[in-house]
């Protein structure tokens, strides 16, 4: 049986050697390495979006890989790809490390200087084991196999862009879709997802910051259950505890979330930190919101360079929604295309302040009408982003057609 592999390594010299060694393997189907961990995990979700057949069966992770900690990418791929066996490769082979690459969920460990016999060793255990919960995942249906539900950040440029207003409808659009929905505040400071929608609880993010293993329990006990149906994380009410809730503890939480919920809506606010950062870049599809003036939009930018320099997220792959656009202005979505080097969504948001007025004090975004501007124009951006289901239409019969002409004629005969 083939074995493919796919090596993850950030560094040149150390990607030649794994390769070399590979294509020396009997029966083994090498990939071309890939250089980072968000290469690495885009490209596992698009080989699960296509079938579970298609992912590797075993993945190397180099321990110099970036940006994210080689045993916290061992993790996250074992939680969205179980069926997937991986490798870590490193230098130090002690037993603390091999300890903690266990607990991470690695199947195996390979010492530095490379050798044949190990990395083969290594190698066809972690496909043995592969293959094996692939058989098992075939034969049961309730197991989770792909790569989780939707992820979508939302970011402001500056504060008071409406960022947590582009985040809670988008999240109800959704969730009235049909969809099951999460909202996330990792605005850690001073979060307002809780006031936007008249929510008191004391549970929140920070409480989850330092379990180590989140069961669907747990998350549970953490959610608050909207009337709207929508499961909410809320930020801390006291700011400080925002402290408590590091990089590490946002995959976990995101990757529990991801795999409960076909969509999950995390509204990271406008000041960076290591947590939000990890959501930006764990997500699949990262929205900044800005408004066309030249403040804002200078922010804009600021915000997608800082994101390039970490290695968070590239321009191109960020979406710049344009929040309160008006036709007059001088600054038009498609010059904050061109001076942010991002994609701008085309539905723009009219400014609406009278709408919203009522409903902001009231803490009741849900509530808005539907035949508010803003609301159809954030609920139309749920659909060009693909967050809504689409809606089965009946087949038109010529029946009822026909009966409608006959209704016509005889209105037409009396007249």
């Amino acid at each position: 049986m083939t074995t493919r592999i796919l090596p993850a390594v950030g560094e040149a010299d150390a990607a030649r050697a794994v390769t070399t060694l590979l294509s020396q393997l009997p029966d083994a189907e090498p990939a071309a390495p890939v250089g980072d961990s968000t290469t690495l995990l885009d490209t596992l979700a698009r080989l699960a979006a296509e079938s579970l057949d298609e992912l590797p069966e075993v993945v190397l992770v180099h321990e110099r890989i970036g940006p994210v900690p080689a045993l916290e990418l061992i993790r996250e791929v074992g939680l969205r790809f179980p069926a997937v066996g991986v490798v870590l490769v490193t230098a130090d082979a002690g037993p603390a490390l091999y300890s903690a690459a266990m607990d991470s969920g690695a199947r195996g460990l390979v010492a530095l200087p490379l050798s044949y016999e190990e990395l083969a060793q290594r190698v066809a255990a972690a496909a043995g084991w592969s293959t094996g919960v692939r058989r098992h995942l075939g034969q049961s249906a309730d197991v989770f196999t792909g790569p989780g539900g939707t992820v979508v950040t939302v970011s402001g440029a500056k504060g008071g862009v409406g960022t947590t207003v582009t985040a809670v409808q988008l999240a109800l659009a959704a969730q009235a879709s049909g969809r099951t929905v999460a909202l996330a505040d990792l605005d850690l400071q001073s979060g307002d997802v809780a006031s936007y929608l008249d929510v008191q609880f004391r549970r929140s993010i920070a409480d989850l910051a330092g379990i180590q293993d989140i069961s669907p329990r747990v998350l549970q006990d953490a959610l608050f259950a909207h009337h709207t149906g929508l499961g909410l994380l809320l930020a801390p009410g006291e700011g400080e505890r925002g402290e408590e809730v590091t990089d590490r503890a946002v995959r976990q939480i995101v990757s529990a979330l991801r795999n409960r919920y076909e969509v999950v809506v995390i509204d990271c606010g406008t000041q960076m930190n290591s947590a939000n950062a990890a959501a930006v870049e764990m997500a699949d599809t990262t929205l900044l919101v800005t408004t066309p003036d030249v403040v804002s939009v200078r922010a804009a930018k600021r915000m997608v360079r800082l994101w390039d320099r970490l290695q968070i997220r590239k321009a191109e792959e960020t979406v710049a929604v344009v929040n309160r656009h008006n036709r007059a202005t001088e600054i038009q979505p498609p010059l904050i295309e061109k001076i942010t080097g991002t994609r701008v969504a085309r539905t723009a948001v009219p400014a609406g302040y009278k709408e919203l007025q009522p409903v902001v004090d009231a803490g009741r975004m849900q509530d808005l009408e539907a035949k508010s501007a803003v609301k159809q124009a954030l609920w139309a951006l749920a659909g060009e982003l693909e967050l809504v289901r689409a809606p089965q239409t009946e087949p038109k019969h010529g029946r009822l057609r026909g009966d409608r002409g006959s209704i016509g004629l005889r209105r037409a005969r009396s007249r």
